[in-house]
């Protein structure tokens, strides 16, 4: 089976002959070892195509993450201007709207005359002509908890919440407007079978599982049963500890949840096989950052052994890997999940 193939077979819940392995995004990693950085390549798409296949080759991810390091520019493209530090990813100077101004007064149209989004949509397109038959390309952005709170402030959403919840749904709405703006020509190009949707500010480190239940799921849900209207999966991924909440996750609709390192897989194992795929759940600091490889490789044979034997799984670090992780712990995390015997 090409890894194509294994993604979808596990993504529709069954067993491939091997265990499928990708990392969460792994943006920064390409770049910094590609020798540029995510801000050089901004207005480039045939380079960072270039990037995306040259690392897909090098990696061995069954999944290639275009607009990895990027889910900011689709809320800067409506009013802020975004930064770099370093090799690190895109990030806003300073939230869209000021505390309490109306997210209406943005405008929507904005999204399709942005030269960066452009270039994403471009370096999609190149990328998966050249390795769309053997590899999932995806296109990256945040879910809506997560991008309204990049258009009005974290800080200003979670107090929103409890102060002024109309105003919360009114902002993720928009946000989820904000994502069918920004997948529908891709969409309509064909150039998609997966999105990936990270939606770090509905972390389980950040709001309750009754808020998370009451904001963040009925707008993951609107956003995925449209991608599934045009016959698109959805990889979600959330960080912190969600295990209380794991239960909730088949009602996004998601085709596969990527679980942080902080989240217990044996739960999520009695919880959710059968009903979705679930992926996870390697620590990218301690195993991957700072471990050795005998580190990861244990790391990845407990996951697997606990979670991975049965199908519907994805052996991934459990958030995107730092860039100066070290390539050999990459490869073993690899090799284990191509290596086991199931």
């Amino acid at each position: 089976m090409t890894p194509r193939e294994v993604i979808l077979k596990a993504f529709d819940g069954g067993k491939p002959d091997r265990i499928p392995v990708a990392l969460m995004g792994g943006g920064m990693w390409s770049a910094y070892n590609y020798g540029t950085t995510l801000m050089d390549l901004l207005t480039n798409s045939s380079r960072m195509s270039d990037m995306l296949v040259e690392m897909s080759d090098k990696l061995k991810s069954d999944i290639v993450y275009a607009g990895s390091g990027y889910p900011n520019v689709l809320a800067a493209a409506l009013g802020s201007k975004i930064k770099f530090s370093g090799h690190g990813a895109a990030d806003l100077e300073a939230p869209i709207l000021s505390p309490g101004e109306e997210v209406q007064n943005l405008d929507l149209s904005m999204i399709n005359n942005n030269a960066i989004i452009e270039t994403l949509r471009k370096a999609l397109k190149i990328t998966k002509s050249k390795i769309g038959e053997e590899y999932i390309v995806t296109l990256t952005a945040w879910g809506p908890f997560t991008l309204g709170a990049r258009l009005v402030g974290e800080e200003t959403m979670i107090k929103a919440i409890i102060k002024n919840p109309t105003y919360v749904e009114n902002v993720l709405e928009f946000a989820t407007n904000m994502l069918i703006r920004f997948y529908e020509p891709v969409f309509t190009e064909r150039n998609l079978e997966i999105i990936l949707l990270g939606d770090p500010t509905a972390s389980g480190d950040l709001i309750s599982k009754n808020h998370f239940e009451a904001f963040a799921l009925p707008y993951l849900k609107k956003i995925i049963d449209w991608a599934k209207s045009k016959n698109i999966l959805t990889l979600l991924h959330i960080c912190g500890d969600t295990t209380d909440r794991l239960d909730l996750y088949p009602l996004t609709g998601a085709s596969c949840i990527s679980l942080d390192h902080k989240t217990d897989i044996a739960k999520a194992k009695e919880i959710l096989h059968g009903k979705m795929c679930f992926a996870g759940n390697i620590d990218p600091v301690q195993a991957l950052l700072q471990g050795t490889v005998q580190d990861v490789e244990d790391a990845c044979k407990r996951a697997i052994e606990t979670a991975g034997t049965d199908g519907g799984f994805v052996l991934m670090p459990g958030c995107d890997i730092p860039p100066n992780v070290p390539y050999k712990n990459i490869q073993k995390i690899v090799q284990v999940a191509r290596e086991y015997e199931l």
